[in-house]
């Protein structure tokens, strides 16, 4: 997975491989999951939807069920994973690779843990401490440089940054122990979270100035 839209796709599948949805209520399961597209809209799933069908790995079938308001006097159209999409999330679950723990790809990896092999979910989430730590320790090299001429908010600002770091780090090395021993408890809810109640992998978004 290389750019967003490789995430999207997996991201799909992976909604999928739990039942066929509609694009409706597959964009609301898409919403939950991912916190970068939280805002996806219509106009970006339904071309990613036809490329997935074009290449064999979703198919659509049609139903007899209502309209929802946003399709008009159309049928819903129920999608559905084939063998050959079934095989291709497959293929992605079983690979841990440095893409895995990169910010958006990492909640959607996260959030299919539970079809995951435990030796590539210890990997991923080693992977993810990894670059967290790396992270931290950039964040804080530059919070030294420079100090005195930052004011109080932006000083703040920093402090609560390496904060989340740190929690989040916690939370990881917690959850690796869990993978180690073998007493890992799948979360109930599908939703990533780091203990502050945020997507997993992602800080707080900041408001343009």
């Amino acid at each position: 997975m290389r750019n967003r839209g490789d995430v999207l796709e997996l991201a799909i599948l992976g909604r999928l491989a739990d039942g066929p949805l509609h694009g409706y209520e597959l964009r609301k399961r898409l919403g939950v999951v991912l916190g970068a597209f939280r805002t996806l809209s219509f106009g970006s799933l339904y071309p990613r939807l036809r490329a997935l069908e074009e290449k064999g790995w979703i198919r659509p079938v049609d139903t007899a069920a209502l309209p929802h308001a946003l399709a008009g006097r159309r049928s819903r159209v129920v999608y559905e994973l084939t063998a050959d999409g079934k095989e291709r999330l497959a293929g992605a679950l079983s690979r841990a690779e440095p893409a895995s723990w990169d910010d958006e790809t990492f909640d959607v990896r996260f959030s299919m843990f539970g079809e995951t092999d435990p030796e590539t979910r210890l990997r991923i989430l080693e992977g993810r401490r990894t670059r967290v730590l790396e992270r931290r320790e950039a964040y804080r090299s530059a919070g030294t440089r420079g100090r005195e001429r930052r004011d109080t908010y932006t000083l703040e600002l920093q402090r609560h940054g390496l904060e989340l770091l740190d929690r989040e780090v916690s939370w990881l090395e917690d959850l690796i122990a869990k993978e180690r021993s073998g007493t890992t408890d799948h979360p109930a809810s599908d939703t990533p979270q780091t203990p502050d109640g945020r997507p997993a992998g992602r800080e707080p978004e900041k408001e343009n100035p």
